[in-house]
């Protein structure tokens, strides 16, 4: 968390091109997406950055960042360590049922519970779901999940009292973003829990 708040201060306090802002948001995405998210949208409301570059930043983190998983999840196929570590979550048995039957569905609402993402897209590669399925899945997803949250981050940030108060908007931001990840998680969790009896 240290690490990734040091990137994001980086990024909101010292003056660089447009290119390093985007490669920025792009790696600070790989660490804290809802942070990333906060961050490119006060960027691009005070006009550091423009809201075109600002969203393909951050779409490009969160999807590059999903696909490595499917990824990795392909590889723990090979690797025992790798196995071992996404079969004993206890998650995964629920997560693996689902993913079995309806996989385009599950993994677009996957998209939008944080605590879910990192095992229900490494299974996805693990149990072979076709790509095209996880890709299409994901990226409509992540498209969502930006345009939303981006759109009505900025739409907030355009406001002239709250561009006097950045720090306070982006820890609002951040708490909102929480409250409503921790709200799809509990009915997520809720409906594996039905799911399984």
């Amino acid at each position: 968390m240290e690490f990734a708040t040091s990137i994001q201060r980086w990024i909101l306090e010292d003056a660089h091109s447009t290119w390093l802002l985007f490669v920025g948001i792009i790696l600070l995405s790989y660490l804290l997406e809802d942070l990333a998210i906060v961050t490119a949208a006060a960027m691009s409301s005070s006009d550091t950055l423009s809201m075109p570059l600002a969203i393909l930043a951050i779409f490009l983190g969160i999807a590059s960042g999903d696909l490595g998983l499917y990824w990795l999840g392909k590889l723990a196929r090979k690797g025992r360590r790798l196995r071992f570590w996404l079969l004993k979550n206890q998650r995964s048995r629920a997560i693996q049922r689902r993913l079995v039957h309806r996989a385009f569905g599950h993994l677009f609402i996957i998209r939008f519970i944080p605590g879910l993402r990192t095992i229900g897209f490494s299974l996805s590669g693990f149990i072979n779901v076709p790509f095209w399925v996880f890709t299409s899945a994901v990226l409509m997803a992540t498209a969502l999940w930006t345009g939303v949250v981006f759109g009505a981050l900025y739409q907030l940030g355009s406001i002239s009292i709250v561009q006097q108060h950045a720090p306070l908007f982006i820890a609002s931001g951040l708490i909102i973003m929480w409250l409503v990840n921790r709200a799809l998680k509990m009915n997520f969790k809720r409906g594996a829990h039905v799911a399984t009896k």
